[in-house]
């Protein structure tokens, strides 16, 4: 992580049968057709109960060496009519595969049943994976394992654990298959859980810890960093942290004061740093000197931000302290049009939640286990975000907005309406309200509460509710 690259994507591998495939009914229903074609008696209960090997193994239980071949053809023609159309969902597979998903990772099935059957299956109940590699067992799970970089891979058997150590993957076991806890664990797993219902908490928290340390890694690199401190969720997580990793001796918190800045905001990043117990500083940055700023065009942001870089960066040198960060999280980064970001970066401005790989849930998780007030705060973009482009951004139209904003906010307060999300978005010809969805109906019948937003020629409540960034949405 020294490069300060992102992190790579986490790919996790799961078995079929048992972990995310139930397919017991029908492969009892296949045996029982298998045994009147052949004549051969298969005791299908007992042939289900050892689910997990490659089908060979299971029927050299019932038939000569010199039949296996034809018979295992036989049995996949009979499986295709008599298991796969009455295929089911492991409880909790379809969350499993979610939860892997929701952690921005590519899910492989690795499993001992041939490929295409597999394939067939997962489309019967639903699933459908990046990769599905089939005919592989214990140890050639392995192989494949390895050679798709799964780094935690999920089974119900003794096999799959095997084969998760032998391809370097975090073995998690499953006791919804023929072993107990005890038999996976001596078979190399490194976590036993009841049930998939567990998983998505599980993977949740560990690809957390997983990301802070990464992120206690990158700040190690850094050594010392002047923090770019808005006071928002992602800068706060990210100021505390370092305190945390780097000692407050190496960090210090720049909160950027201008007419963009609302006063609420300020009090609110002084209060933050001071239970931190980190120095706090307040250099002032001049984003109306800059004519592209000002014009408040759709890149209005890269100017912002060069502003506050261009600002800090010496700033920064002053103090002795290596780097600038800031609070750039991995959504951030795929988020669209954000040339604020690209701004920062030509000035060298460092990531280290984005190079951890850290989303904004996750900054509110990790956020929640150090106890910060921030955790749960709605996003709280500049207020010149609430210009619509092309409109000139002055200090009298940003001082026009704080104070629209701030008088609503008491008023819904007055009122007894709680809320999460609120803007006043300046439109030149209007003001235009945005309020969380829940509560556009009845701040629309309250006329009372609209007439306090005032100093614009008219006032409108948006009834699409709150919408962060919806000033992109007048871009042509």
């Amino acid at each position: 992580m020294s490069d300060g690259a992102p992190a790579s994507s986490l790919v996790v591998g799961f078995d079929l049968d048992l972990t995310l495939l139930d397919a017991r009914r029908g492969i009892a229903a296949t045996y029982v057709e298998l045994s009147a074609r052949t004549g051969v008696p298969v005791d299908s209960a007992l042939a289900v109960s050892r689910l997990g090997p490659p089908l060979e193994e299971e029927l050299a239980n019932w038939f000569p060496p010199g039949e296996i071949a034809a018979v295992a053809a036989l049995y996949r023609e009979l499986y295709a009519v008599h298991a796969i159309p009455v295929s089911e969902r492991m409880p909790g597979a379809v969350e499993a595969i979610e939860a892997v998903r929701r952690e921005g990772g590519r899910v492989v099935v690795v499993t001992a049943k041939n490929e295409p059957q597999a394939r067939a299956s997962l489309a019967a109940i639903g699933i459908e994976p990046d990769v599905v590699v089939g005919n592989r067992y214990a140890s050639t799970k392995g192989d494949a394992i390895r050679e798709l970089g799964v780094e935690i891979f999920v089974g119900d058997h003794e096999g799959d654990m095997i084969g998760a150590r032998a391809g370097g993957a975090l073995a998690v076991g499953l006791t919804t298959g023929p072993h107990d806890a005890a038999a996976l664990a001596a078979a190399g797993a490194d976590v036993v859980l009841g049930a998939l219902a567990a998983f998505p908490d599980w993977l949740a928290d560990t690809v957390l810890d997983r990301r802070l340390a990464a992120l206690s890694a990158r700040l190690t690199d850094l050594g010392s960093v002047l923090v770019a401190f808005s006071g928002g969720a992602d800068s706060a997580f990210l100021l505390a942290w370092a305190v945390r990793t780097l000692g407050p001796d190496a960090v210090v918190a720049a909160t950027a004061v201008s007419p963009s800045l609302p006063a609420a905001e300020l009090a609110g990043a002084r209060a933050l740093a001071g239970d931190l117990g980190v120095r706090h500083v307040l250099p002032a940055t001049d984003e109306q000197s800059r004519p592209g700023y000002r014009a408040n065009g759709a890149d209005r942001c890269y100017f912002c931000k060069a502003e506050l870089t261009e600002t800090l960066l010496p700033f920064a040198a002053e103090l002795g302290l290596a780097h600038v960060v800031t609070g750039t999280n991995a959504d951030d980064a795929v988020a669209g049009f954000r040339p604020g970001i690209r701004a920062a970066a030509e000035r060298g401005a460092a990531t280290p939640l984005l190079d951890a790989g850290l989303t904004k849930r996750q900054v509110r998780a990790a956020s929640r286990r150090l106890g910060l007030v921030t955790a749960d705060k709605p996003a709280a973009a500049c207020l010149a975000s609430r210009i619509a482009y092309g409109i000139e951004v002055t200090p009298s139209r940003l001082a026009r907005v704080e104070q629209a904003e701030g008088a609503l906010r008491l008023a819904l307060a007055g009122a007894g309406l709680d809320y999460s999300d609120l803007r006043v978005r300046d439109l030149g010809d209007r003001a235009r309200i945005e309020v969380d969805a829940g509560l556009v109906t009845t701040l629309a019948d309250r006329p009372d509460l609209v007439a306090v937003v005032e100093g614009f020629p008219a006032v409108e409540v948006d009834p699409r509710g709150f919408r962060s960034g919806s000033m992109n949405e007048l871009l042509s």
